[in-house]
């Protein structure tokens, strides 16, 4: 298939799934049924609906973080998402019903109807969307990642027919559990990194300021995705491991000196108390210059640990860690003296 195809296919699908919304949604197939409340949509609703393209991807996110201020992680290295993958789409009902809608808009051009008609109809290779093999297989498709804009192109191969139990053809990147836990990588949300800083009030230079975070919020957090025609699932887990402390100026020291504060016993660092004005904290800054009439950007960045199991996998398979992190402004004072 030609480059100007894929990208007309891309389109036009794209304009059929809202005339078909409603009415798939409510059938009993790939992208409807009894999951359809968690059934990925790649983000695409109509007043509500999910649309019928929804490749059969489902999320459980009962176990993410949850709150005003989480956010995805940022994967750290050279780690690169699957920029598109094939799964299965549509019984043979839904997929006519898509397929006819595109034609009778007749936005994709004579030619490319005909050759469309010729494929899925007339038996050149498959006749009336495979209607006699409704209940023992599924039209597949391609689907670019959408959190990934490089690869909406990659994908290109018409939409084809597997049945029930064979596997895809080896030539094409069919869904598996590890691309199902890359998918769930994306969806893990994580609590916000605004640490708490104490003693309280503006930091003195050239006294410690303890630094840490609420332990209730930083626990493990997951997602699994799955594909229930296909029997695959696979559950990404991310764990806190360490907080970093960037304090926003060189004019600073960190506790540790590297400015990485490990978790120890589930816990970020350690809250200040009354009395611990002259020890050392677990974790912390002590600035060395005044921020003046300003502040200093401080930047608290937590490394979540990766891992995932699936569907047909023996134990814990890792994949690279993630970051996320935020600013919060710090002022600065100098210690006032008094002279008598």
């Amino acid at each position: 298939m030609t480059y100007r195809s894929a990208a007309l296919i891309a389109v036009t699908t794209m304009a059929c799934v809202a005339l078909s919304a409603a009415p798939a949604a409510a059938e009993k197939g790939v992208g409807g049924g009894a999951s359809a409340p968690t059934t990925d949509v790649g983000g695409d609703q109509q007043g509500g609906s999910l649309l019928a393209t929804a490749g059969g991807i489902s999320y459980d996110r009962s176990k993410n973080g949850s709150g005003a201020k989480t956010g995805a992680i940022a994967p750290t290295g050279d780690y690169s998402p699957p920029p598109c993958w094939y799964g299965p789409t549509y019984t043979p009902a839904e997929f006519k019903k898509e397929r006819e809608a595109v034609w009778a808009v007749d936005s994709t051009g004579h030619e490319w109807d005909l050759e469309q008609q010729e494929r899925y109809v007339k038996g050149k290779p498959y006749k009336d969307f495979n209607m006699d093999k409704a209940g023992k297989g599924y039209w597949w498709t391609g689907f670019p990642n959408k959190t990934y804009p490089p690869g909406w192109d990659k994908c290109n191969k018409d939409t084809f027919w597997v049945d029930e139990g064979d596997p895809p053809p080896a030539d094409v990147p069919a869904i598996t559990p590890e691309i199902l836990a890359k998918l769930a990588y994306a969806e893990i949300r994580v609590p916000g990194t605004k640490v708490s800083l104490a003693p309280g009030g503006p930091t003195k230079v050239k006294l410690p300021t303890w630094a840490w975070l609420d332990g209730a919020e930083f626990k493990p957090v997951s997602v699994t995705a799955r594909v229930a025609v296909l029997g695959i699932e696979a559950t990404t887990t991310a764990e806190p491991v360490s907080l970093k402390i960037d304090p926003g100026t060189a004019d600073a020291e960190t506790y540790p000196g590297s400015g990485v504060c490990e978790i120890v016993n589930g816990k970020i660092g350690a809250p200040y108390a009354k009395g611990k004005a002259k020890q050392t904290p677990p974790c912390g800054v002590k600035y060395l210059r005044s921020s003046g009439d300003g502040s200093y950007p401080l930047k608290a960045t937590v490394t979540w640990k990766i891992h995932w199991t699936g569907t047909g996998v023996n134990g814990e398979r890792k994949l690279p860690d993630g970051e996320f992190g935020a600013e919060q402004d710090v002022v600065v004072e100098e210690i006032q003296s008094i002279n008598r």
